[in-house]
């Protein structure tokens, strides 16, 4: 599971927080003051056991990026989508899965290609591109969402 380290504007604390929870609006664990994820957020690393869960409880509109580390195409979107998690922090929640480590997942939906982004609303997938794409197509999808 990856994590965040948040320092607390208030207190200066350093909080580690889950990525999986990072759009629940974590507090301090010090002195509980909200903290601020805009720019630290990164995108949440899903698997084959917890892909369905996580989809089916999420409070935002999620799109998911199934990759291969050792696609090129993959690589070179990498960190839009890293940026994306940043900048889309409080509209929806960005994710990755690892399609060499995850195969089931990717199974379970015909991924034959990757880059591949798939895009989910109250846990029903809603739309798919599948290929290296500019921002701009991202942008539009999750605005539609």
């Amino acid at each position: 599971m990856n994590t965040v380290i948040v320092p607390c504007s208030s207190c200066g604390k350093k909080n580690r927080i889950p990525a999986n929870k990072q759009h629940l609006h974590p507090h301090c664990g010090h002195c509980k003051a909200p903290l601020k994820m805009t720019n630290q957020a990164v995108p949440v690393e899903l698997g084959d056991r917890d892909f369905h869960d996580f989809v089916k409880q999420a409070p935002l509109p999620v799109m998911v990026d199934f990759f291969s580390p050792t696609c090129g195409p993959c690589r070179t979107m990498s960190p839009l989508v890293d940026a994306m998690a940043r900048e889309h922090i409080n509209k929806c929640i960005i994710a990755k899965v690892d399609t060499s480590k995850n195969q089931q997942i990717a199974l379970f939906f015909a991924i034959r290609g990757v880059p591949t982004f798939m895009f989910f609303k109250n846990g029903s997938l809603i739309d798919q591109i599948s290929g290296a794409v500019g921002r701009n197509v991202l942008e539009q999808k999750l605005g539609s969402l």
